[in-house]
């Protein structure tokens, strides 16, 4: 499993704009498409909005991959 760090510069980020900045979906198109399908979790719960506001301290992750935001 691919294991990262995202540094946080504002007070959240949104969900797909999060995956698409680590590399996980190549467009925001494929992140949306990824949430959508439910293959996104944060904090162990399943997301389904894809502009969910992500947070410092907050783990996302999903088949292969696990986003520590900082």
């Amino acid at each position: 499993m691919e294991s990262l760090e995202f540094e946080l510069r504002d007070e959240y980020i949104p969900l797909c704009d999060l995956l698409k900045y680590c590399g996980i979906t190549e467009t925001g198109g494929m992140a949306k498409q990824l949430i959508d399908e439910g293959f996104v979790q944060v904090d162990g719960e399943v997301e389904l909005r894809k502009r969910a506001k992500i947070r410092a301290g907050q783990v996302v992750s999903g088949d292969g991959f696990e986003i520590h935001v900082a």
